[in-house]
């Protein structure tokens, strides 16, 4: 047994030397959210500080509940959206066969390398035609359509879900809805959760999208607040950075959760056949 413990004991070295290199930035992150702005400038900090009490209340003076609630809203219901369409889009592809199935899927994945921002006047103008300026739902509706869940959903669907079990489900008299609801999204729940997990993390940072389509401070989500995190005559960075850590609650504990599933999703996803 010590054997075997001295001959891992490299392997462990290295993973601490990794796991410590991961968690020093959030470590720093939540150390420096203690200190006076200034303070900041005079060195790297190590210990916590003092200030933590007065950099919280001024982050909470900023209306901060309003914003986190207004991006657990948005996030929430643009990731489910996001996971069910993504989960049924790519079952279709991966299942069945019907006309221009391998354009169109060859077209969805092209859009992965079109950046944001080239579409942005085109969808600025189309959600001011539907009356949807400062109000949420360009946030939740944006995302939904996800080019990266449909072709992961595909890949995992092709590699992880057995035709004959499909099969056998037309024979019992199942539809398609109830195929795919009883018998599809059992076997790839694993792949839900890190769709699910991604989803959410790209909808909770989004910037872009909530700068060019709201303007009312109400509406507001995490990432454009923090830059109300200011006086008249000087920017805390101290108390934006505090309010940074407190933004990463909400993900660190869903990755903590469902890390069993996104690794497992993560390997089933990356192989076909």
């Amino acid at each position: 047994m010590e054997i075997k413990l001295i001959k891992r004991l490299p392997v462990y070295m290295v993973v601490l030397i990794f796991s410590v290199a991961a968690l020093l930035p959030f470590y720093m992150m939540i150390i420096m959210g203690t200190y006076y702005s200034e303070e900041l400038y005079s060195g790297v900090k190590l210990l916590p500080g003092d200030y933590f009490l007065t950099n919280l209340q001024t982050v909470l003076k900023q209306n901060f509940f309003i914003f986190y609630k207004n991006s657990i809203i948005v996030s929430v219901c643009n990731t489910l959206g996001g996971v069910f369409i993504s989960a049924l889009t790519g079952y279709a592809f991966a299942k069945y066969q019907f006309k221009g199935k391998k354009p169109l899927f060859a077209f969805i994945v092209a859009t992965l390398a079109i950046p944001q921002q080239l579409g942005l006047v085109g969808f600025v103008v189309e959600m001011r035609a539907l009356g949807w300026i400062n109000t949420l739902l360009p946030l939740i509706f944006s995302g939904m359509a996800s080019a990266f869940g449909v072709f992961w959903m595909t890949q995992y669907i092709s590699s992880s879900v057995p035709n004959e079990i499909i099969e056998s489900g037309r024979i019992d008299g199942c539809n398609d809805f109830v195929i795919f609801f009883r018998l599809v999204l059992p076997i790839i729940r694993s792949a839900l959760i890190t769709i699910f997990l991604l989803l959410f993390l790209w909808s909770w940072n989004s910037y872009m999208t909530p700068l060019v389509t709201i303007s009312k401070e109400r509406y507001y989500t995490i990432p454009l607040s923090i830059a109300l995190i200011s006086s008249e005559y000087r920017t805390d960075y101290a108390a934006r950075i505090l309010s940074l850590a407190l933004s990463t609650i909400p993900i660190i504990g869903m990755f903590c959760i469902g890390s069993k599933h996104l690794i497992q999703g993560l390997i089933s996803g990356s192989v076909k056949g």
